[in-house]
């Protein structure tokens, strides 16, 4: 027995999928996983799915929050102005997307805010600030002041997203001899502090550049320093989320198996 998901979302009516696609989507992928093999344990590319890719973005967005550099308790908190992805990736901040389900013309303590390029080139150009994270640092908020219902505002982003690179996914996967397609991602073994990055994961083996057979009872790990620098972007980005990424592989990373 296997079982998997999908869902869709949209700020107008009118841009949402319609509900038999979503569920056929979702029977598909559960068939697709059905009778899951293990592997064993060895360090191979390893490729995100953009259901899960979007997962890398948050946890570099609660590194560059304001209020972790303030404490200097974020694995980025020497980065400003330097290289943390490769030269190809730009990463954005848009609060006024059209009809992007964040948007809004300003933060949550009545900060304007704007379209932001927070990686450039690879390179890291900016925190995310709030007012008080901004006098902590002795710098001006960026306007990212988010509220909640249980505490003050605090630094996040808004419609947060990866630009997609030249690849297709299939091109992104076809010279992978051996490699792990990631669907589902399990657990939170992530350290802001230190970047160290371990989380459970299903999903398929790649076998010479296609998925050969679903897999079940892995563990993938890293560290998000060197997981973002040896990070490829596809060209399948789709908004679908607040946070959005391609299909995206890294080389190098240690999936466990039996």
């Amino acid at each position: 027995m296997e079982r998997d998901y999908d869902s869709a979302s949209a700020r107008h009516g009118s841009d949402l999928e319609q509900s038999d696609l979503v569920g056929r989507r979702a029977g598909e992928r559960a068939v697709e996983r059905l009778n899951p093999r293990k592997v064993r344990s060895q360090a191979v590319p390893v490729v995100y799915d953009p259901r899960v890719s979007m997962s890398l973005l948050g946890h570099f967005a609660g590194a560059i929050s304001g209020s972790s550099i303030a404490r200097g308790v974020s694995f980025l908190k020497d980065k400003l102005g330097k290289a943390v992805f490769s030269g190809a990736v730009r990463v954005i901040d848009d609060p006024h997307r059209m009809r992007g389900l964040r948007s809004k013309p300003f933060d949550g303590e009545g900060v304007a805010n704007s379209r932001r390029a927070l990686i450039e080139d690879g390179v890291l150009t900016t925190w995310l600030l709030d007012c008080a994270s901004a006098r902590q640092l002795g710098l001006h908020s960026t306007g990212h002041a988010a509220r909640g219902t249980g505490g003050p505002p605090s630094p996040a982003p808004t419609n947060l997203y990866m630009e997609p690179g030249p690849q297709t996914p299939e091109g992104l996967i076809a010279d992978i001899r051996e490699g792990f397609y990631v669907t589902e991602l399990i657990g939170m073994g992530v350290s802001g502090v230190t970047g160290d990055y371990s989380r459970g994961a299903a999903g398929f083996w790649i076998e010479k550049g296609q998925r050969a057979y679903p897999v079940s009872e892995v563990t993938i790990a890293g560290n998000l320093k060197e997981m973002f620098a040896h990070l490829t972007a596809a060209n399948d980005l789709v908004f679908r989320h607040g946070t959005n990424a391609p299909t995206l592989r890294i080389e190098g990373m240690t999936v466990a198996g039996a």
